[in-house]
């Protein structure tokens, strides 16, 4: 009996972290899908190996090595990108260091998701936002 409590102590964290991935996911397809409604594959470049492994496994993105040939770049990490190609972070930090450029950013703050969007860089980029996004868009 206690060698069982003691194998689902240490399989917990392993099930909830998947479980926390996949949730990840659904948000990153919703919020691009809604970003770029048009796009039948949305071609992803992301800087660091936990976004990629998220990024492969959703059907509507392709993940990039080629900056130059990505819709969006999805940031983990302060680079100095010069690209007009639209950022999406991944951290409130980030969303404040690329305030000029970044069209939105999603978060864990207190346990909870945060998905901010960006509405003068949206209009910089000539994205539009469905209603059921509206209520993520913020001035500044």
């Amino acid at each position: 009996m206690l060698k069982k409590i003691v194998i689902s102590l240490l399989l917990l964290p392993l099930l909830l972290s998947a479980s926390s991935a996949e949730y990840e996911q659904k948000i990153y397809q919703t919020i691009f899908s809604s970003l770029f409604p048009q796009k039948e594959t949305l071609y992803v470049w992301s800087d660091t190996p936990k976004n990629s492994r998220l990024i492969d496994n959703v059907s509507l993105f392709t993940k990039t090595s080629d900056i130059n040939k990505a819709d969006i770049l999805l940031l983990s990490k302060d680079r100095d990108i010069k690209k007009q190609t639209p950022i999406f972070v991944t951290n409130y930090k980030l969303l404040k260091s690329y305030k000029q450029s970044a069209i939105g950013g999603f978060y864990w703050k207190k346990g909870r998701p945060n998905i901010v969007l960006l509405k003068n860089n949206l209009m910089k980029n000539h994205i539009s936002i469905p209603s059921h996004m509206q209520k993520y868009i913020e001035n500044d």
